[in-house]
């Protein structure tokens, strides 16, 4: 049944597919009448659904039950990533979602030579979408984009922890075993950061973390850096 679930942004007691959802129900998993299907609407809430019909560019099902998701974590944890070249920032919300990040943010900074528009936006979210289904997340991370590092880093103002991973700590001014509350995480692109970025960052309340001895690729450090602070979290248990 994990295959057979659909994003749905309003689900009603008969909800309609359409677009990728409906063409993944369709020829992909060749859904027929009454099939069972599950479907969520990305705020945490998972829809028991049977399907009433499918046509040539729509599938209408029936909800017959709803339940509030259990694969949620418990402690809210905010990345924010440089924007990367390639796919590379789309692979880091695949994983970020699959981890159960809350919420992604993609920023650009001085060194940072990626670029982003409506359209990349839209296929990270879309992105976001497919994670959280193939997870079994009924929740789906906000992605956002922010067209500075000093907009990005005003965004995590709520977090009790603000780390900021970055190649100029020379230790970590945090000790990631002892986090216990909301985390918000910084990584930069590939170009790293500015000095003057690093410092701005700690007039702001973020604690310079190092990753290592070694010098990790962006996005191994985003994941990484996402992982080791929810195992630390005990969300990996």
């Amino acid at each position: 049944m994990s295959s057979r679930r659909f994003f749905a942004p309003c689900v009603a007691p008969e909800t309609v597919l359409r677009g990728d959802e409906f063409s993944h129900a369709r020829t992909v998993l060749r859904l027929r009448e009454g099939d069972e299907i599950v479907l969520f609407d990305g705020t945490g809430r998972e829809y028991d659904a049977i399907v009433r019909s499918v046509g040539k560019t729509e599938l209408v099902c029936g909800v017959v039950g709803e339940r509030v998701a259990d694969k949620e974590c418990r402690v809210p944890v905010r990345l924010l990533v440089g924007a990367l070249k390639g796919d590379k920032t789309e692979l880091v919300v695949q994983k970020a979602t699959e981890l159960g990040a809350a919420s992604v943010g993609v920023f650009s900074s001085r060194y940072c030579s990626a670029y982003m528009n409506e359209n990349k936006l839209q296929r990270l979210e879309k992105v976001a979408r497919e994670a959280a289904r193939q997870c079994l997340r009924a929740s789906v991370p906000a992605v956002e984009y922010y067209p500075d590092l000093a907009a990005a880093l005003a965004s995590c103002a709520e977090y009790d922890n603000k780390l900021f991973a970055c190649e100029f700590a020379q230790r970590s001014d945090a000790d990631l075993h002892a986090l216990r509350s909301s985390c918000a995480l910084v990584v930069g692109s590939e170009g790293g950061f500015a000095p003057e970025e690093f410092e701005a960052a700690k007039a702001a309340g973020f604690a310079g973390i190092s990753l290592g001895k070694r010098i990790l690729r962006a996005e191994t450090a985003a994941i990484a850096f996402l992982a080791v602070t929810l195992f630390s979290l005990g969300e990996l248990e």
